[in-house]
């Protein structure tokens, strides 16, 4: 039975919300899974160490879960065009698995969200990907055989599923933003399904 990993950092909600969308999407798949992550924040004091365990939301990811994984679905804000530091700062540490292979071969997926409509959103979905290839992941994007991707007025992307949020985060998810994420998690699944 196919596990797909779906890990992001999310500051304001809206990637937690994407995040949500894209395991209901793995799990629209017969026989799929999905399992939500998400990584601690990097903080500005050296001092600091972060709790083990999050206040509220999905459990902190180990690397191990990616060894595990069939699949993953890894999220992020759009920060200058760029995935966020704490993200950037787990998958800098996955040195070991790249050294053993325990990524490649196997299907990824990115989604982003940002503040304004030219927030840098290609380029942050960009900068998730690079490492993942770097992992010999294979990269699944949105095709315009999806229907939403013709249509939307916000957020989305041939090269993953993305929202518009506003400055303040409070502006709301568009349909097509939504059945984008949804369908990019159920690609990832079928695809790892296929693989598995």
């Amino acid at each position: 039975m196919p596990e797909i990993l779906v890990l992001y950092y999310s500051r304001e909600g809206s990637i937690a919300h994407m995040a949500n969308l894209a395991a209901r999407g793995v799990e629209s798949v017969a026989g799929c899974t999905a399992r939500i992550r998400t990584v601690p924040q990097v903080s500005n004091v050296a001092e600091a160490v972060a709790d083990d365990i999050p206040q509220s939301g999905p459990p902190y990811a180990d690397k191990s879960e990616l060894e595990q994984c069939d699949g993953l679905l890894l999220g992020s804000p759009a920060y200058f065009g760029n995935m966020a530091s704490p993200l950037k700062y787990f998958l800098e540490q996955t040195t070991a698995q790249w050294f053993t292979g325990a990524l490649a071969g196997k299907p990824a997926g990115v989604f982003t969200a940002s503040s304004s409509f030219h927030g840098g959103q290609e380029t942050t979905l960009n900068s998730m990907m690079l490492p993942l290839m770097h992992h010999g992941m294979l990269m699944v994007g949105l095709p315009y055989t999806e229907p939403a991707l013709n249509t939307t007025r916000g957020g989305g992307t041939p090269y993953g599923a993305s929202h518009v949020c506003g400055q303040d985060g409070s502006r709301e998810f568009s349909e097509e933003e939504e059945q984008l994420c949804i369908a990019l998690g159920r690609r990832v699944a079928e695809i790892a399904g296929r693989l598995a």
